[in-house]
């Protein structure tokens, strides 16, 4: 802590990539829940630009997710950020390139099938088990999240740190978009179970676009809003402690 109560952080010691980590799991998400419709409707689309953009996506989430996950722990100071941030977004990861892999090496196959619909969703079918598994742990993190208060800016962050006297509304709201996405993770086996050629007119599966695609929608918004923010914050925390050594340096401590 600082002279002036303020935060005091060691930024060599403090690894954060929850803003590229949030834009890229947003348009993820977003990304899933486009293809998805195109393919339910029997929208013709060009398989090798899809695997390009889970390519990307996948390897920026896979990367930073990676790093953040094996070097445990990473942060410092919040060293659950790398289970709630960095074990999610590898998993993401992984599971975009090897869609992207799918769809690249079968471009031609996907272009020209009769049944599209089927194809994806026998490709799909073999994940049931890790997205059960995703969707529990992600359940897990929004119980921890409400429970812990979590997630709460300090004072210092411009914008969210308005809100760090009331710590269970971050918490609230970056839970419920975990909590969003690990349920839909478990309804996705269920709707794999009916007729592939009854999915467009399931309520199950519109349910889930919605939530998936509401849930993207706020993660990518929140990622472009961290950047301005961290920023902000690093920018803030540089002068409180810039003022702070300036002070001592003036005001020696008392002979006793």
């Amino acid at each position: 802590m600082s002279t002036s109560g303020g935060l005091i952080i060691d930024w060599t010691q403090m690894h954060t990539y929850n803003t590229v980590m949030a834009v890229a799991a947003g348009a993820g998400l977003l990304s899933v829940v486009a293809l998805a419709r195109q393919t339910v409707r029997g929208e013709p689309f060009v398989p090798e630009a899809w695997a390009v953009n889970f390519g990307i996506l996948g390897t920026l989430m896979t990367l930073t997710g990676a790093h953040m996950t094996l070097t445990w722990p990473l942060a410092k100071y919040f060293p659950f950020d790398n289970i709630i941030f960095g074990e999610p977004s590898l998993a993401f990861g992984v599971l975009l390139l090897g869609t992207a892999a799918y769809l690249w090496r079968r471009a031609e196959h996907l272009r020209s099938s009769p049944d599209l619909l089927a194809e994806m969703v026998a490709f799909l079918r073999p994940l049931q088990f890790l997205l059960v598994g995703l969707g529990l742990s992600l359940l897990g993190i929004a119980a921890a999240g409400v429970a812990f208060r979590l997630f709460a800016a300090p004072p210092e962050e411009p914008i969210s740190g308005r809100f760090a006297t009331m710590p269970w509304l971050e918490a609230s709201a970056i839970s419920g978009l975990y909590a969003l996405v690990g349920l839909t993770a478990l309804l996705i086996p269920l709707a794999l179970r009916q007729d592939p050629h009854r999915l467009a007119q399931s309520g199950l599966v519109r349910a889930a676009g919605w939530r998936v695609g509401l849930s993207g929608l706020v993660w990518l918004l929140f990622g472009a809003l961290n950047y301005f923010t961290h920023i902000g914050l690093i920018l803030n925390l540089t002068r409180l402690k810039s003022r702070d050594s300036h002070f001592a340096d003036h005001c020696p401590p008392k002979q006793v």
